[in-house]
């Protein structure tokens, strides 16, 4: 079985290589339930310049505490442009969050925030990379999300196919495109456009840097095998803690103390069984509660308790719960520990009510993280394709975005 593996150094050689590189900064540990998204239901906002997009977290201190917010843009590599605040934005950032609501009649109390951009105060002119962080009133950093913006400029067409490498040809899935400018006018494509390709709206396995392998009049044709394929994965595992009192499949019991606490089934390793196909949501979560009719401010947070076997392939490496819930971040929080008692390795997060999908990822001792060593990779898998163009011209400040595409799995073919 080959692995997915991504080396963390990596990530940490782009922060020494370009100091300024933005990667996301995920929240302290009273920050929870961070929401991101624009007019798609996927919590990964990518807008077409004037839509808009909204952002939603909680504070479990419950203490009223003023956010604030600024917006960072950046070019293709992340590191920031040479624009002024004047020439990307309208209006001014680093502004208070002033729509926040308590919880109400929970046993976890928290305050809810949720902002919306383009507001009354600020708005944005131009297409391309942007961050947005948070600050306290201390203007200390508290997290950042990444998010794009497109204008609809160029046409992007996409399929997945199967590796047509033989040592992978159950493992991996292709992505190939083409790039129709149509009437936007590209003097030397191979400079002037980039591109960034996404697996389920993942900017850690991003591909990048993958010029057009030949152009047909005004279309750029990308119909690579190696350059443009990923792992196939499988299909990410989920539980629903919508109704707090009832189990499920998922759930094999409730217990109450200060909260409630949600134990799910022990899963199992699924890397040597054969693929199964079950719906999921690409690794994302959707906040919602039974027991209310708000599920901002009246859905629960509830102790979910995870538990996997231990195998000799995880060695005694670092487990961890991994989705979109808590930003595909490695913490403290979603570490497994080995519990002597039953040989299981376990975790507990505080989760607000709803559905998630997760996986485990083992982090090697030499810091590289292996994402599917637990559930495998499979060609069949569902996966969602994101396909960014980015364009710059000569003398320009700035990598626009002149066009997005999608593709899925769902319909592959050889």
């Amino acid at each position: 079985m080959r692995l997915n593996i991504i080396p963390i150094f990596f990530f940490f050689l782009i922060s020494s290589l370009g100091a300024q590189v933005q990667l996301e900064v995920n929240p302290p540990e009273n920050i929870k339930t961070v929401i991101f998204g624009g007019p798609t239901e996927d919590q990964f906002p990518v807008i077409e310049l004037g839509e808009t997009m909204k952002l939603e977290f909680d504070d479990i201190t419950a203490s009223e505490s003023d956010y604030y917010y600024k917006i960072i843009h950046c070019n293709y590599d992340w590191q920031p442009s040479q624009l002024l605040k004047s020439q990307y934005l309208s209006g001014v950032d680093n502004q208070r969050i002033v729509n926040y609501e308590n919880s109400y009649s929970t046993l976890q109390s928290y305050s809810n925030y949720k902002l919306s951009i383009p507001n009354e105060n600020v708005g944005l002119k131009v297409s391309g990379n942007f961050i947005l962080e948070i600050y306290n009133d201390n203007y200390e950093l508290q997290f950042s999300r990444r998010f794009v913006v497109y204008k609809d400029a160029v046409t992007v067409g996409g399929t997945v196919k199967r590796s047509r490498d033989f040592n992978f040809i159950n493992e991996k899935q292709v992505v190939q495109f083409n790039i129709n400018a149509g009437n936007f006018q590209l003097v030397n494509p191979k400079k002037e456009v980039k591109v960034a390709i996404l697996q389920n709206y993942q900017w850690e396995t991003a591909l990048y840097d993958v010029a057009p392998q030949y152009t047909i009049g005004t279309e750029l044709v990308y119909k690579y095998d190696q350059e443009t394929s990923f792992y196939g994965g499988n299909e990410f595992l989920n539980f629903d803690t919508s109704d707090l009192r009832a189990p499920t499949s998922q759930i094999s019991r409730i217990e109450v103390d200060e909260l409630y606490n949600h134990y799910l089934f022990t899963n199992s390793y699924r890397a040597d069984n054969p693929y199964s196909y079950y719906p999921d949501i690409n690794g994302d979560f959707v906040v919602r509660t039974l027991q209310g009719e708000d599920n901002s401010r009246e859905a629960e947070y509830t102790k979910v308790h995870f538990s996997l076997p231990y195998d000799e392939r995880l060695a005694l490496d670092e487990v961890y719960v991994f989705g979109k819930h808590n930003n595909y971040a490695l913490s403290e929080e979603n570490k497994m520990i080995y519990n002597e008692d039953n040989g299981m390795m376990e975790a507990t997060i505080k989760l607000k009510q709803g559905f998630y999908n997760y996986k485990f990822v083992i982090k090697r001792e030499d810091g590289t993280l292996e994402i599917n060593t637990v559930c495998g990779n499979f060609h069949f898998t569902e996966n969602n394709y994101l396909i960014l163009v980015y364009y710059r011209n000569f003398g320009d400040l700035y990598d626009s975005i002149i066009g997005v595409g999608s593709a899925n799995s769902r319909n592959i073919s050889n």
